[in-house]
């Protein structure tokens, strides 16, 4: 959900400042309001350009420095020697690709999460999705299939057990239905 971008003004003396806010501003602040949606750009006060890419790139280092997480070690190597552009180009779509994958796990961690939440709000709707039916399912009509193969499983057992077992100790069973 990105908003109207933010203009941050980096001076030579390394100082942020955010020129919407009329204040400075440190790194936190920036992750700050890129992780609100935000559109932050970072540009040299002096000249213009455009800075945004090195800025973020910091505070993600910064952000990497207190945890013993981040980007593995072999992988952070490899950016370093990707000096000419053909490898730097396949390091950041490669990047971007795992990212992407990333993301769609994610979302559709959040949908499976929702259908599991409506299946707890509503069993018999998601029985009805689950089978694919459009007609109202009754709780008994699913049910009714495995109680008559349960039936059936206790009179073979029933069958069985007459067979073992001697004619004066054969227990009498009632059958429900």
């Amino acid at each position: 959900m990105k908003t109207s971008e933010v203009l941050i003004k980096k001076y030579g003396n390394r100082r942020l400042y955010d020129t919407a806010g009329i204040l400075y501003v440190n790194l936190d602040d920036l992750a700050g309001l890129v992780r609100e949606g935000k559109d932050v750009r970072v540009v040299d006060a002096k000249t213009g350009r455009d800075l945004t890419r090195v800025t973020l790139t910091q505070i993600i280092t910064e952000d990497a420095k207190d945890k013993p997480t981040g980007l593995p070690l072999e992988l952070l190597r490899q950016l370093v020697m990707a000096s000419d552009e053909v490898r730097q180009e396949f390091l950041m779509w490669y990047l971007k690709s795992a990212f992407d994958t990333y993301q769609k796990v994610q979302d559709t961690m959040q949908n499976r999460l929702s259908e599991v939440q409506s299946a707890i709000l509503s069993p018999v709707d998601m029985m009805r999705r689950f089978l694919g039916t459009a007609a109202p399912v009754s709780p008994q009509s699913v049910a009714e299939p495995e109680v008559d193969a349960l039936r059936k499983r206790v009179a073979e057992l029933e069958a069985r057990l007459e067979q073992s077992t001697p004619a004066k100790t054969k227990p009498r069973l009632r059958k429900k239905h």
